[in-house]
């Protein structure tokens, strides 16, 4: 599939796709094909490769964007909803990363697979 089919399908410029995926290729997830008929293909076992080191391939960039107010470092108020806030965004990123960490990309495939299906039948009894 090329970086224009896919930027199409995702509403993106295809230089943001080949960026995004020059990190897959470099992590083993994807090779790219030079030349007519060429694009990118899959290249690890999707049983191996989870939401998360597929997060890790891109950049790893970060989960929350939402952190801390440091307009006032001398407030005790904004200290203390600092700190609260810190510890709830540490909390929710490690879970999330350990959710990420167990889904696999075949999960994803199998889930895609009977979603699909179960719309063919709806669309054929209909």
């Amino acid at each position: 599939m090329t970086s224009e089919t896919i930027a199409a399908m995702l509403g993106t410029n295809p230089v943001v796709v080949r960026r995004t995926m020059a990190g897959l290729r470099e992590a083993g997830y994807v090779r790219s094909e030079k030349g007519h008929g060429g694009g990118w293909a899959i290249a690890a076992d999707l049983e191996t490769v989870s939401l998360l080191d597929v997060h890790r391939a891109v950049g790893g960039p970060r989960i929350f964007a939402i952190g801390s107010e440091h307009s006032n470092p001398d407030c005790a108020v904004e200290a203390a909803v600092n700190e609260a806030l810190a510890e709830a965004l540490s909390e929710a990123e490690a879970l999330l990363v350990a959710r990420l960490g167990a889904v696999k990309l075949a999960d994803l495939g199998r889930t895609f697979d009977a979603r699909s299906a179960s719309e063919m039948v709806s669309a054929h009894s209909a």
